[in-house]
């Protein structure tokens, strides 16, 4: 089984970077995995990755292929 940790503040960066740059990384997605698998994430940890999925959907950040 894969023994992914979040490092503190990760999702805020994830956030930040790709509301920046339009493009959500490979190493964002891996974060926002080891996001999933974490029990410990607060309301505002869970907001941010809702808005950041949201907007992959709506097509405003787009993911990187590569």
């Amino acid at each position: 089984m894969l023994d992914l940790k979040l490092i503190p503040g990760a999702i805020s960066e994830i956030f930040a970077s790709s509301a920046h740059t339009g493009i959500l990384t490979l190493s964002d997605r891996y974060g926002l995995l080891a996001a999933a698998l974490d029990e410990n994430l607060d309301e505002n940890e869970h907001r941010a990755i809702n808005r950041l999925l949201r907007a992959v959907k709506q097509g405003k950040i787009q993911i990187a292929t590569v």
